[in-house]
């Protein structure tokens, strides 16, 4: 089978870099999923008191985030880069690839929740004053509980990042090669506004227990997090775009 060789060694350095940047964005999108389960305080992380900011109709917002939080604006940092070298076209293929790949894994995982566990293994995980601990529930319960955000997560992935790369073109089209954090931060602001609601909406109101009001809370924090991450990481993108135009040799 003959072999397709790059035709020049920016070609060559194209290739490497579309297969790391594209590693970082799987990685970082598969273990948001996977940890997204988990909601934890970020007054508490940080040692103050509950914000308790009131809100009509009864909202009552602490910043209470989904653990994804952390890792997603490594994704909304590693979608803009490829954005800009690669275009749509880029956008989208490792996109679907993720989505398909988030579904194998969340597939997976699901599988191993049913394997009949060894005694053994539930005996030593017990500690004292804890001996009706079961560990194998608690391994099935956190993990059932991701199944139940796969359809949401995939569908809101999906959508948002189709948005990201057609909003982040169309800014780059009116404005050109300059004011890169315009593009980025304005496709993040139209991408996870979806991305926020339509992952809680499914997975914690539609398949889960969450009330509207705790869906809209929650999903209002995410996206106020999402939105100031994305603005704050704008001289680290323009950092990497430096970086990557050396690399490629397209710097003047």
């Amino acid at each position: 089978m003959m072999e397709i060789k790059p035709s020049n060694s920016t070609d060559i350095k194209l290739q490497r870099l579309y297969i790391v940047l594209c590693a970082v964005f799987l990685s970082n999108a598969i273990l948001a999923e996977m940890i997204g389960v988990k909601i934890f305080s970020l007054e508490t992380l940080l040692g103050t008191k509950p914000t308790q900011l009131h809100l009509p109709f009864d909202f009552v917002l602490d910043f209470n985030l989904s653990a994804g939080v952390v890792l997603w604006p490594m994704v909304f940092v590693t979608s803009d880069i490829i954005n800009e070298y690669y275009g749509k076209s880029g956008v989208k293929w490792i996109s679907y690839l993720t989505a398909i790949l988030i579904t194998y894994v969340f597939l997976a995982v699901f599988t191993t929740t049913q394997l009949p566990p060894a005694q053994f293994w539930l005996d030593v995980n017990k500690s004292p004053g804890h001996e009706d601990f079961d560990i194998n529930f608690a391994f099935s319960s956190i993990f059932r509980q991701g199944l139940g955000i796969i359809v949401g997560s995939v569908t809101a992935f999906l959508i948002g990042q189709i948005l990201d790369a057609h909003t982040f073109h169309w800014i780059k089209g009116m404005t050109g090669i300059k004011h890169i954090w315009l593009r980025a931060t304005g496709s993040t602001l139209v991408s996870q506004f979806i991305d926020s609601f339509v992952v809680l909406g499914v997975a914690f109101y539609l398949l889960g227990n969450w009330s509207l009001s705790q869906v809209l809370a929650v999903g209002i924090i995410n996206y106020i997090y999402k939105f100031s991450v994305a603005v704050l990481m704008t001289p680290l993108l323009y950092l990497i775009h430096h970086f990557l135009d050396g690399y490629l040799g397209l710097r003047k």
